[in-house]
């Protein structure tokens, strides 16, 4: 069963290529799409929607939401009855919607689009591909590929010793000592109920912790490797190394916390860059990049693609299919991914100036090339992504730090709520 709570952004965002040309009608066309940390690709998007629906004469309507509200807004409306003809949504979600049976199956769209600019790229392709529970089909025409970038200030670490990247988050927690609260928090990652805070997730599976065993049915959460992230995790919150809001942020809280100047660590796919490069240069000078750091058992860097989904209940798919084509025109894509955070995920698109120029992108596209599959080690597949869009991990965390349970009680408490939602699924 689907989980209420999700935000709804109407949102027209896709393209035209090689469909026919949608024809003249009076029925709008909805689309409820992610808002971004950059105005200017916003309104390019939305831009580029009302040309296609003035060139088709297709009356649209586009409206852009939150990304972390997209659950809460998008479950409102499948209860409601009033889900848009199409809109856009992470990999977890298109699941979770897909085996629910909102979705449309857009596999044919998505190979004509594929065709028309190269193919897809080979590690997106093959993830879409082989999500479990989907029997081959597609249910998402990908538009981008995000995922997070360390971001650390090195003119505060570099005088206090810390010249390099940290290789290892615990080294990473020794380097954030160098802050001086209240004016530098050194660890602003997200302990809080946004997908942000699902950050904790890959760092526990760096640990060596899993979410479940490798079939995907029966919850591993309670083990040794889940205790010692959270006795890092903890350890580095009592410290006095995460802003004491960090477990009730927005999904802006990071933005704020190293924008503002009281973060040395962030997380970030790339906005907080685009904020620097056009409003604090002198920030963006004292900024350095890198991977995530590794655990004790492995180095994850996961990327995420981003969808645009075709409601079942829509008898506009035509109509949808030409949209996605007009979108995936390279000139807009170029001048989009210029302003906005996201990786490639077509292959006319990896020759994009933006990919050499900016030191985030650069990190994006080798992200979107080389990095780890979404949930990996574990399985992602839909017990997965409900864990994952419940917040599990970081409330295991606020259990413990806001509310005083012993780190054996939160353990046990988040095995019971996991078994839970896998024990939905057998």
């Amino acid at each position: 069963m689907l989980r209420k709570g999700l935000l709804v952004v109407v949102v027209l965002m896709l393209g035209a290529l090689a469909f026919t040309p949608a024809v003249a009608q009076d029925a709008v066309f909805t689309y409820w799409g992610g808002l971004i940390f950059s105005e200017t690709a916003n309104q390019l998007l939305v831009d580029r929607i009302n040309a296609w629906g003035a060139e088709r004469g297709v009356p649209v309507e586009v409206v852009m939401i939150n990304q972390n509200e997209t659950v809460q807004r998008v479950s409102a409306a499948v209860e409601a009855g009033t889900m848009p003809d199409a809109f856009d949504a992470g990999l977890d979600f298109m699941l979770l919607l897909a085996l629910n049976d909102q979705l449309e199956i857009v596999t044919d769209i998505y190979d004509a689009v594929g065709e028309a600019h190269g193919g897809w790229t080979e590690s997106l392709d093959t993830a879409l591909r082989s999500t479990p529970g989907l029997e081959g089909n597609l249910y998402g025409v990908p538009f981008a590929v995000n995922g997070n970038v360390l971001y650390r200030r090195n003119d505060v670490l570099e005088p206090a010793g810390y010249p390099d990247a940290p290789e290892t988050w615990q080294e990473l927690s020794e380097m954030a000592a160098a802050q001086t609260p209240p004016d530098n928090y050194g660890m602003s990652f997200a302990l809080s109920n946004v997908g942000d805070g699902n950050l904790q997730t890959t760092i526990l599976q760096s640990y060596g912790g899993r979410i479940a065993d490798d079939e995907g049915k029966t919850c591993t959460i309670d083990s040794d490797e889940t205790r010692a992230y959270l006795e890092w995790v903890t350890g580095a919150y009592a410290d006095g190394l995460f802003p004491p809001g960090a477990t009730t942020w927005d999904g802006a809280g990071d933005n704020t916390a190293y924008q503002s100047g009281q973060a040395l660590f962030i997380a970030n796919p790339g906005s907080v860059y685009l904020y620097m490069r056009d409003n604090d240069p002198e920030l963006g000078d004292g900024t350095r990049y890198s991977a995530l750091p590794a655990g004790p058992a492995m180095r994850l860097s996961p990327f995420n693609a981003q969808l645009r989904l075709v409601s079942a209940s829509s008898d506009q798919k035509d109509l949808a299919a030409d949209l996605f084509e007009y979108l995936a025109d390279p000139a807009f894509v170029e001048e989009y991914y210029n302003n906005a955070i996201y990786g490639p995920v077509l292959a006319d698109q990896l020759d994009f100036d933006i990919f050499d120029s900016s030191p985030v992108h650069a990190g994006l596209i080798d992200l979107a090339l080389n990095g780890t599959p979404q949930g990996f080690p574990d399985l992602n597949n839909a017990a997965f992504a409900e864990y994952q869009t419940n917040f599990l991990t970081p409330k295991m965390v606020q259990r413990i730090v806001v509310d005083g349970l012993s780190i054996d009680e939160a353990i046990a408490e988040t095995q019971a709520a996991c078994q839970t939602i896998y024990d939905k699924y057998e």
